[in-house]
């Protein structure tokens, strides 16, 4: 059962937080994505979208360190295709990011990127971060260009997604002398001044309170263009009990 959307302000979004606290909030996940492989389940409607829509490349919007696509570059690369992919985000972090891919240094406002090449428009648990009028912008700027996108999330707005996120801090504490590269000042602001335990599961609860439903995507995809075909739904988190969202759309 879904719980009422409530779009709190997540601490990463804010223009005076520290980048170095962003930065190892970014870290974070991205090594949990390593950990559990959480976005191996959406190759099939991944697939499905750049098979519909005849796109030969990936254009990632707030990819921060672009852990998601790091599994999917890897299974292309066994599979010997190469499709390129462009990593871009508002407040960029190429430093942070793993695998060969192209970081556009520059920002790039998801609403409203300029510049961009083709490519499939992708991203990976960015959705939450908009409100409804600023995400059907996000989605209206692909359409604009006449390029498909793909949505994906991890967070989901139900009780029983939600309960586990009190855990957070414990596996902050107990992954972090794993994260790298090491950063004596990561020990400092996750031990001895507890910032990133107390953010990132800040953060965590704001992001699933804000998440859409399938049937909320699907609107917003039918009320931007219904020249386009849209299709949502649920696919398994790997590793996990959960589940994550999807909305791709392309063009007829």
């Amino acid at each position: 059962m879904s719980v009422p959307r409530m779009h709190l302000f997540e601490l990463e979004d804010q223009s005076w937080f520290p980048d170095v606290w962003r930065g190892y909030m970014t870290d974070y996940l991205r090594f949990v994505e390593g950990q559990f492989g959480l976005h191996r389940h959406v190759m099939e409607p991944l697939e499905r979208v750049l098979e519909r829509s005849g796109a030969e490349g990936v254009v990632d919007l707030c990819s921060g360190a672009g852990g998601p696509l790091q599994p999917i570059a890897e299974q292309w690369k066994r599979e010997g295709r190469s499709i390129p992919i462009l990593l871009t985000d508002l407040y960029p972090h190429p430093e942070a990011a793993m695998g060969s891919f192209e970081y556009r240094a520059d920002p790039v406002d998801a609403t409203d990127p300029s510049g961009l090449p083709a490519g499939l428009r992708t991203l990976f648990s960015g959705f939450h971060h908009f409100r409804p009028a600023e995400a059907k912008k996000v989605l209206g700027a692909a359409v604009r260009e006449g390029q498909p996108i793909a949505v994906f999330e991890v967070a989901d707005r139900t009780i029983p997604a939600i309960l586990p996120l009190v855990l957070v801090p414990i596996f902050v504490l107990l992954m972090t002398p794993f994260i790298r590269p090491f950063r004596w000042t990561r020990l400092l602001w996750t031990y001895l001044i507890p910032v990133l335990p107390v953010a990132i599961l800040w953060d965590g609860v704001v992001s699933y309170l804000r998440a859409y439903t399938p049937e909320e995507l699907s609107q917003m995809g039918r009320d931007v263009a219904p020249e386009y075909e849209w299709e949502s739904g649920y696919v398994r988190a790997e590793k996990t009990p959960g589940r994550m969202t999807y909305l791709i759309g392309w063009a007829r």
